[in-house]
């Protein structure tokens, strides 16, 4: 079921496949948000529990320290940051039940959080229906802008074209698709198929498997016997532990047949294990192995603070850059109102541990630099190749000529 988001300064709402339609969407009742304390309170909303609390535990721990350190250095506006946090559960339906409490009744200012594109549908018109602001933090399968969510992760054209890029550079003419059986898996290979009949890619295989499925045997041994040059992973959550240790059982490797992840970062690595995907690459925006002052600060104040043996990873530095975000848009705002937020967020900078990032006003992404990596026997991700400087969001692919039709 399609749901609408409305695209800022076009006066139409646009359904998550991209199709433009007249906005008929009834006004937001008034805000709750108190501003007339020493305190403004924000919402958390992750999975702290179910199948993807592998991935989203780690989120809402960035999003804990950018608090703490923004509440040290003085707060926003001179208000120090009160966090109410929910748990998501892994189930769409939760969470916006969870939004939805988190906006009317304990008044947050904004939410930060949310996984699964199916997560953030769900969410999407409580958002817009309360007009309140949605901070996601997670790459995502793209053909989707809204005035109320702000994408601080990767959208298609700065994390799935470039791996597909990678793949074909690396000379494959074959794959074989396995995802998780709902929306981003689903999109994310509809465009896969696309750039894949443009560029003279055979797709030799699509198999799909429920969020927290464990029995892959049936699946690999599928992938095995159709002998791509490389399969294009899109599962998430803890189903990708009982994937690849299918795969090492059956004696597939990285260098005969490389699975591209996007999906898996540092966080998730431990949780497979080393041995049973060391080697394989994976694409996304941030790894803890990035050489620059600002992230070596950040590995080591997250280490500090949760320990040693913790790990940062894409998705959660997505999440501690939005907040820092949010305060700019705000302090550039001078208030806490939603549409002055709004209005103000157009080109406002944060220095991330990933690079200097920029909020695009028009569809509330970010740019970003495109990293290929490989699993090291360290756990740790390397960067195999880069695009070198930040690529502009571009959610509905419209500079890409096969793209057409895809968000029709």
């Amino acid at each position: 079921m399609a749901v609408t988001a409305v695209a800022i300064g076009l006066g139409v709402a646009l359904t998550a496949c991209g199709s433009r339609v007249d906005s008929g969407a009834a006004a937001a009742g008034p805000s709750c948000v108190d501003t007339s304390g020493s305190e403004i309170k924000i919402g958390f909303l992750n999975s702290r529990s179910g199948t993807m609390a592998i991935s989203e535990n780690t989120v809402y721990d960035s999003l804990k320290m950018a608090a703490d350190k923004i509440n040290a250095s003085g707060g926003v506006l001179g208000k120090q940051l009160s966090v109410v946090a929910e748990d998501g559960a892994s189930e769409p339906t939760i969470f916006a039940e969870k939004a939805e409490k988190l906006i009317r009744s304990d008044c947050v200012a904004a939410v930060f959080g949310g996984w699964t594109s199916s997560s953030r549908k769900a969410m999407l018109p409580v958002f817009e229906g309360n007009n309140a602001l949605l901070f996601y933090p997670v790459q995502y399968e793209g053909l989707e802008a809204s005035k109320n969510i702000f994408y601080t992760g990767a959208t298609t054209n700065q994390q799935i074209v470039p791996a597909l890029d990678y793949l074909k550079e690396k000379g494959a003419t074959s794959l074989f698709l396995v995802g998780s059986d709902y929306v981003f898996p689903q999109t994310a290979n509809k465009i896969i198929k696309a750039y894949a009949a443009a560029n003279g890619i055979e797709i030799k295989g699509e198999e799909y498997a429920p969020l927290g499925h464990t029995a892959f045997a049936t699946i690999v041994a599928k992938v095995r016997d159709a002998d791509a040059d490389a399969v294009f992973n899109t599962l998430n959550g803890d189903s990708n532990v009982a994937f690849f240790k299918e795969y090492r059982n059956l004696g597939l490797t990285a260098d005969a047949m490389p699975v591209l992840s996007v999906s898996i970062a540092e966080e998730e690595v431990g949780g497979i294990g080393v041995d049973n995907i060391v080697g394989q690459p994976v694409a996304w925006n941030y790894y803890q192995t990035i050489e620059t002052p600002v992230n070596t600060a950040f590995v080591q104040d997250f280490k500090t603070t949760y320990g040693a043996n913790r790990v940062t990873s894409d998705p959660m530095e997505a999440a501690y850059t939005s907040l820092f975000l949010w305060k700019g848009m705000v302090e550039k705002a001078g208030s806490f109102d939603v549409p002055a937020v709004q209005a103000a967020a157009g080109g406002v900078s944060f220095d991330a541990p990933e690079g200097t990032v920029t909020v695009n006003g028009d569809n509330h992404h970010i740019a970003k630099t495109a990293l290929i990596g490989k699993i090291g026997p360290d756990g740790l991700i390397y960067t195999d190749w880069t695009s070198g400087t930040p690529i502009e969001p571009d959610p509905y692919l419209t500079t890409y000529p096969w793209a057409s039709g895809l968000s029709g």
